[in-house]
């Protein structure tokens, strides 16, 4: 019995010293945004609205189906994700579900299994040309084969804007967790954030996000870039991207990049990410979309056909 309450002693104090694996603000996100420094929240789009967002579904017009599935190493984390988003309607929005399962090495032999499931659906709104709004209701439950980590269940709110500011920029901002169920893997936080288009085939965005949850009150802040090429044709497109971002509760930053191939019909996106300072972590997510019918963009809509 001393053994064992000395183990899970061990386990906790190792638990309060490593990287805070389980997080939804960065296990929700998939290969676009990861590839960019997370900085997407000023034209997030489709799945991507569904984590860093909700306002930017209006600033395009389709129905978009979405598969992902990451791999982190530092806790051998499965990161999965599927969604339909239709922004074609007078009120855009997404059904989505996310799992992740991660097995975190405790040292001594030791290894704990965490798995979260997230459901729910996501909503925006222009209440101006200029203005848009949108809002995420989740129900999330978290399990743990740590008895020191009891499970949790229970609804949580996102809320977020998005200001057109010209043809070329927009800047978004949003709160993440801010109603509902307390969960230490939903955290509350704020973040916002800047996209700049100089040209048709160059995006150029800077975010920043601040965790607000009792003593923490990190921030983790990154920029990139996304060039996208298209064919002779026209009919494809080549998004090349790349990014950097630094979290200084952790003291570490991460170097990013991603490819992918777009068409009419399906996309996809593959995505690599690297601690080059702090904690050790490498990840890795790809995901495929598949379209329906599009209607015309208006201005300020992403890159991404």
């Amino acid at each position: 019995m001393r053994l064992l309450s000395a183990s899970i002693l061990l386990a906790t104090a190792m638990l309060g010293s490593a990287h805070a694996d389980g997080d939804a603000l960065e296990d929700m996100l998939g290969p676009r945004e990861i590839a960019v420094g997370e900085a997407m929240r000023g034209g997030a789009t489709g799945a991507s609205a569904i984590g860093l967002n909700p306002a930017g579904l209006p600033l395009n017009r389709e129905l978009v189906f979405e598969g992902g599935y990451g791999y982190r190493v530092s806790d051998q984390a499965s990161l999965l994700g599927v969604s339909a988003c239709d922004s074609t309607a007078t009120m855009p929005g997404c059904f989505f579900y996310s799992y992740a399962g991660a097995n975190p090495n405790l040292g001594a032999g030791m290894s704990i299994h965490r798995q979260t499931h997230i459901g729910g659906t996501s909503l925006g709104y222009s209440a101006t040309p200029h203005i848009l709004l949108g809002a995420s209701l989740k129900y999330f439950h978290t399990s743990s084969d740590l008895m020191t980590e009891p499970s949790t269940s229970g609804f949580n709110w996102d809320i977020g804007a998005t200001v057109r500011l010209t043809d070329l920029v927009n800047i978004g901002v949003a709160g993440y967790n801010l109603w509902g169920a307390d969960s230490a893997q939903f955290p509350r936080a704020f973040g916002g954030g800047m996209l700049a288009r100089p040209s048709p085939m160059l995006a150029l965005s800077f975010d920043a996000r601040w965790r607000l949850s009792g003593t923490d009150q990190t921030a983790r802040y990154g920029g990139g870039a996304e060039l996208f090429l298209r064919s002779s044709s026209g009919q494809n497109g080549y998004p090349i991207r790349i990014g950097l971002l630094h979290d200084n509760g952790l003291a570490a930053t991460y170097l990013s990049g991603g490819l992918g191939l777009a068409s009419m019909k399906f996309a996809v996106d593959i995505t690599g990410r690297r601690a080059m300072s702090g904690p050790s972590e490498t990840i890795f997510i790809a995901s495929m979309r598949f379209f329906g019918p599009r209607q015309a963009a208006p201005a300020l809509a992403p890159i991404d056909p």
